[in-house]
């Protein structure tokens, strides 16, 4: 099989990409290790920036997402005794959309027939082989055969697990890493959110949050050591502590129900440079991981994405070379940016084990900082409706 791109990975980046670029007209084929009912079985965010919602916008994707997604003008921050509303809309005039990944993934999926999109599921032992040269290819089993799909580029989106990653050479790479020294633990549940906007606590028994997917379905998180596991959090103890976690307001409108997901995520901040070597371009979880506080893992995808499609299309619809070569400086450029307000939001809102008395009251004489001052509040209002591209 002959391609212009062939894209690793059918998660909501891969599929992303695609899209843009078969609206183009340019030739792609996606390959995904996994089966589609498994793709869609895994549960993800669900906060979308305005850069997301436009890509989903252009493509005409979007039927759902505008009945389904719950618009959103703030969120807050608590302390464990008040909220700190950060006015989100009304100060930078932009919205954020609750919708979650996996509806997302399930649109793209679900359009891609008709956009002419191939997508070989269940594509396994992929190869990538001859980056560097002008015509890498791809390699993969399914039904007991090999299959090769040669291109003019290769995309890797296909995860932090994937092989795209580990065809960049050692000699030519850097990577940068922060592990953290808690989990979130989450639980999913049919019942109302406890407040129509998200919720970041900082508590003296640590982080909670309190999120949602709809009108009735929510999903709530509190961070654990990672030596705890999901049987020493029965859905009835979890309950409790996001109650005292949350503060005294969103207790009182906690609605309890039994757990549809439990899980336990450990968090880590992750960039890998470069994004492209030579034929090979990563986009999403592929090149960096961030943890979930601030909700930028689907959306920095999703940025890589604008960036990488419109370095395709201007190679392939105008010769442009130089768009391919820039690629990488301008999705790490803002790929940083999200990485640091990843990185203090989760400071700011946790308790560190080597934390002390005077580490706490500086948390606090931040939020306290923050309630008061729009300047601060704009701030972090214009890195959570996520930064221009």
């Amino acid at each position: 099989m002959k391609t212009q791109v062939a894209i690793v990975g059918a998660g909501p980046a891969g599929l992303l990409l695609g899209h843009l670029l078969r609206l183009e007209g340019i030739e792609c084929v996606i390959v995904e290790r996994q089966s589609p009912e498994y793709v869609l079985g895994r549960i993800r965010a669900g906060v979308l920036e305005r850069t997301t919602t436009d890509l989903l916008d252009r493509l005409g994707v979007n039927e759902r997402l505008h009945a389904e997604g719950l618009q959103e003008a703030g969120f807050a921050l608590a302390d464990g005794e008040r909220l700190i509303r950060i006015d989100t809309h009304g100060l930078t005039g932009k919205y954020v959309t609750v919708y979650g990944q996996t509806e997302v993934t399930r649109d793209l999926m679900s359009a891609a027939p008709s956009r002419g999109l191939e997508i070989i599921y269940e594509a396994m032992n992929v190869g990538l082989h001859d980056v560097d040269k002008e015509a890498p290819y791809l390699t993969y089993t399914k039904d007991g055969h090999t299959h090769q799909i040669d291109a003019q580029f290769i995309a890797g989106c296909d995860g932090y697990h994937g092989p795209s990653r580990k065809a960049i050479p050692a000699t030519v790479a850097s990577e940068f890493e922060l592990e953290y020294p808690f989990g979130w633990l989450g639980i999913l549940a049919d019942v109302p959110p406890c407040h129509e906007e998200l919720i970041y606590a900082n508590h003296e028994r640590g982080f909670a949050l309190a999120s949602m997917r709809s009108k009735t379905r929510s999903r709530y998180y509190i961070d654990v050591p990672l030596t705890e596991t999901l049987e020493d959090w029965p859905d009835e103890r979890m309950w409790n502590e996001l109650a005292i976690r949350l503060g005294p307001e969103a207790a009182a409108n906690i609605t309890c129900g039994p757990a549809i997901e439990k899980s336990i995520a450990p968090l880590r901040s992750f960039v890998f440079e470069p994004m492209r070597h030579e034929r090979l371009l990563l986009a999403g979880d592929a090149a960096h991981i961030v943890p979930p506080t601030g909700a930028k893992g689907l959306n920095l995808a999703a940025s890589d994405v604008a960036y990488l499609s419109d370095a395709l299309i201007s190679y392939f619809n105008k010769n442009d070379h130089d768009a391919i070569a820039a690629y990488s400086d301008r999705a790490l450029a803002r790929v940083w940016k999200s990485e640091r307000f990843s990185w203090s939001l989760t400071k700011l809102m946790h308790r560190f084990p080597e934390d002390g008395p005077f580490e706490r009251q500086m948390q606090l004489a931040e939020l306290d900082y923050i309630a008061n001052s729009v300047s601060a509040q704009t701030s972090i209002a214009e890195n959570y409706v996520g930064l221009a591209l």
